[in-house]
This record gives structure tokens, C-alpha cells and sequence, in this order.
């Protein structure tokens, strides 16, 4: 929930609609939360991924790199894991090294790019892991690639609640 992906350059009304169920969400865990953030540098446009997405953003240290403000007590509190591209190779080695871990619930933004990445990768790495989507907590690019992602995830063993 970094700025960009929700009032910046790549941002939608979807992203901005779904910030106070967050608010509220994240106000009763009652268990660690972390936040993985897209990190970019000056060089994004020659990255491959802006072939397909030629909007540079979440350049690091930049506003539209942080995260929102409504969320940023929350972060303040949290791990933040950098990640070059969707998925995070760092959250995966951190869950798989977490073997008492029996279940994981995901929320955010880009349903169709990062969250279904992050998920997927999760499954591949334990596949002993319960994970969860709340759909409602999550916004796609699009509303039908948010549809189309959550459907890659239930048919790939993940909860969309």
C-alpha cells in the first residue's frame, strides 16, 4: 500500500476504496504484520518489467515509495521487505524459515501482480501453509484482473475469503 499504487501514478479508485477496511483489519491483528514494498531505482524504464508497465514508480526514497499515510502507524511497527519485482524472495525465505507458521492472510495491492506473486511463491515454498486473501482487501490493476487473479488463486489451493 505504497503511495503510487494508490493515489500515485499507478493508483485507482479501487486501491483508495479499500483503506479503511484495512485501517480497521489491521487494527485488530493480533498477530506480526509485515509490509513488502516495490522498490525501484532511476533505472526503472531500462528494467524489463516496464516493457510491460513503462510508468516508472515507487522509486525508492521518493513520496510515491512510502506508504500511505493511513497505514504508515502500522508500518512504522512492522518489517518491510524491498522487492525489486512482484514476488519477494525475501518473504518466502523468511516464511520458510518460520516452521511453526501454520497460516498467513494477504491484502493489498496489486491484487493481479504482487499479491497473487507473493502468494503463489508462498504456496511453492510451503505448501503446508494455509493462506488466505480477503478479496475485499485487496485491488487489482483492473477489476477484472483483480477477478481473474483470485481465480488463479483458489485454483491454485489459496483462500479468497
Amino acid at each position: 500500500m505504497q503511495n503510487d499504487f494508490v493515489t500515485g501514478s499507478l493508483g485507482s479508485a479501487e486501491a483508495r476504496a479499500i483503506i479503511p477496511a484495512m485501517v480497521k483489519r489491521l487494527s485488530t491483528a493480533d498477530c506480526p504484520v509485515w509490509f513488502t514494498m516495490d522498490t525501484h531505482g532511476k533505472d526503472y524504464m531500462d528494467d524489463p518489467e516496464a516493457r510491460h508497465l513503462p510508468v516508472p514508480h515507487c522509486e525508492k526514497g521518493t513520496n510515491g515509495w512510502k506508504i500511505i499515510p493511513e497505514l504508515e502507524s502500522f508500518a512504522a511497527k512492522a518489517p518491510r521487505i524491498e522487492k525489486p519485482t512482484f514476488g519477494s524472495e525475501e518473504l518466502a525465505k523468511r516464511i520458510q524459515a518460520m516452521p511453526d507458521l501454520k497460516e498467513i492472510e494477504m491484502m493489498g495491492v496489486c491484487t493481479d501482480i504482487c499479491v497473487v506473486s507473493n502468494a503463489l511463491l508462498l504456496r511453492a515454498v510451503r505448501p503446508d501453509l494455509y493462506i488466505t486473501v480477503d478479496k475485499n482487501l485487496c485491488a487489482g490493476s483492473s477489476p477484472a484482473n483483480h477477478q481473474a487473479a483470485l481465480a488463479v488463486m483458489q485454483s491454485c489451493h489459496i483462500d479468497v475469503v
